[in-house]
C-alpha cells in the first residue's frame, strides 16, 4: 500500500476497525475451523473410537472402506438426487413465483411472507412436523387412510417412497429462500426497460423471457451455488424424518458421517468422510468461482 493510501486508511478509522475486529475473528476461525480441520485430517488415518489418544494407524484403509461401502455409495447418489431436485425443480419454481409476485403490492407482500415462512422454521422442527404428517398411525396420512378406508400408509418407512418424500420437503422448505433472491434481483431492474417493452407491445411472457430472466443471471448463479453447497451439507431435515432409514436408504453424506462415524464411535472413519466432504465442497466452490462467478465479477 502506498504511503498516502496508508495514511488515508489510518486516518478515516478503518485501521482501528481492522485492528479491533480482525484478530478476534481470526482467532475464532483458527480455533473452531482451521485446527479441527487439521485434526480431522490426522485422525482420518487411524482406527480410533474417540477415547484416549489415537494409536492404531491404518493409513488409507478408512478411505478404502468408505469407497467400497454400499451405504456410502447410496448416500452419494442421494446427495446427487437432492442437487438435481434443487436445480431443476426448486430453482425454476422459485423463479416462476418471483416473476409473479415481484411487484410491490400489499397482496404480493402477503404471498411472499407465506412462501418464505417455511425457510424461517428450524430444520429440526420442520423435520419433526413432516414426520408427524406422514405418520401412518397418528398423522395426516393416517387420517386420510381412515377416511378412505385404506390400509395404514407409512411412506417414511418405505424404501420406495422415503426419499421422494424427503425431496418434496426439501423443495417446500427452501424454495422461498431462492424466491427472495430472485425478487430482490427483479426489483433492482430499472422500470424503464419494462415500460419501454410494454409500449412496444411486448406481452408479460415476452418481457419475462427477453428482459427479466437474462438480467437474473447473477442471481441464478448465486442461487445455484447455495443450492449445491446446501445439498452437500444436508443433515437437519433427514435426522428427524428418517434418521437415514429405512435400511440406510435415505442417507446423505453428512448423515452417513454422523451415523457411521459419530454414533458408532468410529471417529477415524468419520474424519475420513469429513475430509472427503470438505474436499468436495472446496473443489466445487473454487471451480464455480473460477468458471461461473468470475466473469460477473469482472
Amino acid at each position: 500500500m502506498a504511503p498516502n493510501g496508508f495514511r488515508r486508511f489510518a486516518s478515516d478509522g478503518r485501521l482501528i476497525t481492522v485492528a479491533l475486529f480482525l484478530p478476534p475473528a481470526l482467532l475464532l476461525f483458527t480455533f473452531f475451523v482451521t485446527l479441527p480441520l487439521f485434526d480431522a485430517a490426522g485422525y482420518a488415518g487411524y482406527n480410533w473410537s474417540g477415547y484416549g489418544e489415537p494409536e492404531q494407524w491404518v493409513g488409507t484403509r478408512n478411505f478404502e472402506q468408505m469407497a467400497g461401502h454400499s451405504v456410502f455409495q447410496q448416500s452419494l447418489w442421494n446427495t446427487l438426487k437432492v442437487i438435481g431436485v434443487s436445480l431443476f425443480i426448486q430453482i425454476p419454481l422459485a423463479m416462476t413465483l418471483a416473476l409473479l409476485i415481484a411487484s410491490k403490492t400489499w397482496s404480493n407482500t402477503v404471498f411472499r411472507l407465506i412462501f418464505f415462512m417455511p425457510f424461517i422454521m428450524a430444520e429440526i422442527a420442520t423435520g419433526l412436523m413432516w414426520s408427524f404428517f406422514f405418520d401412518g398411525d397418528y398423522g395426516v396420512t393416517a387420517m386420510l387412510g381412515r377416511v378412505f378406508s385404506m390400509d395404514p400408509i407409512y411412506p417414511l418407512s418405505d424404501r420406495t417412497w422415503a426419499m421422494p418424500v424427503i425431496l418434496f420437503v426439501i423443495v417446500w422448505k427452501y424454495f422461498g429462500f431462492h424466491m427472495m433472491i430472485f425478487i430482490a434481483a427483479l426489483q433492482s431492474i430499472p422500470e424503464d426497460l419494462t415500460e419501454a417493452a410494454q409500449i412496444d407491445g411486448a406481452t408479460p411472457f415476452q418481457i419475462a423471457r427477453r428482459i427479466k430472466i437474462p438480467l437474473l443471471k447473477p442471481a441464478i448463479a448465486v442461487s445455484i451455488f447455495f443450492s449445491i453447497i446446501g445439498s452437500l451439507q444436508l443433515f437437519d431435515l433427514i435426522v428427524p424424518m428418517t434418521g437415514g432409514g429405512p435400511s440406510n436408504s435415505t442417507h446423505t453424506i453428512v448423515t452417513y458421517l454422523y451415523t457411521f462415524g459419530i454414533v458408532r464411535l468410529k471417529v477415524g472413519f468419520g474424519s475420513a468422510v469429513g475430509i472427503v466432504l470438505f474436499v468436495m465442497c472446496v473443489a466445487f466452490a473454487f471451480l464455480y468461482q473460477r468458471t461461473v462467478m468470475r466473469p460477473e465479477a469482472e
